[in-house]
């Protein structure tokens, strides 16, 4: 089952709310995105740390609805 853009954007956005958030495809198949997440929320957190916070936001999408997520973060 496919996961629209703007649903990761809205799910990582209410767990960081005052993140910097781009979500792009990378396949026009619902299944394969790249997304950029920026927040003060990182701040001293190893970048492992980081992406599990953000696979956390996703609320278990990952590897269902969700099969793809190149992430890149950083603090803000």
């Amino acid at each position: 089952m496919a996961m629209p853009r703007v649903e990761i954007e809205t799910m990582i956005k209410a767990a960081f709310p005052d993140a910097r958030v781009e979500v792009r495809a990378l396949a026009d198949d619902g299944d394969h995105y790249a997304a950029t997440v920026v927040s003060s929320a990182f701040k001293g957190v190893s970048k492992v740390k980081q992406h599990q916070m953000v696979y956390a936001a996703l609320k278990g999408k990952m590897g269902g609805d969700l099969h793809a997520l190149a992430l890149t973060t950083s603090e803000s």
